[in-house]
């Protein structure tokens, strides 16, 4: 059987993906591809890379990765975080997309032509950036002479590209809100209303999952709070743990053999 799991966008955020496949590697599940947006291709690429969770943890949490790309107070916003690719080549030296150990598909938004592209080949670190770069914060990525930027803007919760090569589908978000009586400022008025948009265009893909692991007020945590960082981490994994124990799909699952590609 071939299983997929989908990577959703969501800054620091994303390291909850790290403790979902973490807790999946304990309980046997293996994937046969990742499809991943911004934080997601980041944890989807370390995965594929044969780099445990717990381990992009670490190098999260050692090399302060989040800072390379993190905007400058009082900037406009237009920061080039291309100098990451020095950083990552420690960990993706080889730096081809097909090479990776396990398929990995990248979302990201042709800015120039107004389109989603989807990179399953080529530069690895490149498709990264693209994927990870915020419009208005950072500046536009340039591949082939086009400008790319968030895959997020378009695609958040990329599980299109798992629908034709996985029998089985697990998608992880990382952006649930909580209800909430009031907002005290602007900023997290804006802040809410974005993460509300992209949560409701994720609710009709969920539809294709056949599990959602979905660690709850998540959404509440800055886009760059690194401090929360190992919090994030085993929050997702406990609670892709509890999703474990209460699926029966998932248990079903872990008494098959994965179909791994070749």
């Amino acid at each position: 059987m071939k299983v997929g799991i989908v990577l959703s966008g969501g800054g620091i955020r994303g390291i909850a993906h790290l403790g979902v496949l973490k807790a999946f590697i304990n309980a046997g599940i293996k994937f046969s591809h990742i499809s991943g947006t911004s934080a997601g291709s980041i944890a989807g690429a370390f995965y594929a890379a044969g780099i445990d969770p717990e381990e992009g943890l670490n190098i999260f949490i050692k090399t302060k990765l989040l800072r390379f790309i993190r905007p400058a107070v009082g900037s406009l916003g237009l920061i080039n975080i291309e100098h990451t690719a020095d950083l990552l080549k420690e960990y993706f030296p080889d730096d081809k997309i097909e090479n990776l150990k396990i398929p990995l598909t990248i979302a990201a938004t042709n800015f120039s032509e107004g389109e989603l592209v989807y990179f399953n080949k080529g530069p690895l670190i490149r498709a990264i950036q693209a994927s990870s770069c915020i419009p208005g914060i950072f500046k536009p990525i340039m591949i082939d002479g086009q400008m790319y930027v968030d895959g997020g803007i378009l695609n958040n919760f990329p599980v299109e590209p798992l629908l034709k090569t996985c029998d089985f589908i697990i998608g992880s978000s990382c952006n649930h809100l909580k209800k909430v009586d009031k907002i005290t400022n602007i900023t997290s008025l804006m802040t809410r209303a974005g993460i509300m948009s992209i949560n409701k265009d994720m609710e009709e893909k969920v539809k294709f999952c056949n599990v959602l692991i979905e660690p709850k007020g998540m959404g509440e945590i800055s886009t760059f709070d690194m401090k929360k960082a190992e919090t994030i981490y085993w929050l997702a994994y406990e609670e892709t743990l509890k999703t474990i124990k209460n699926s029966d799909s998932l248990s079903e699952l872990i008494k098959k053999p994965v179909q791994k590609v070749t």
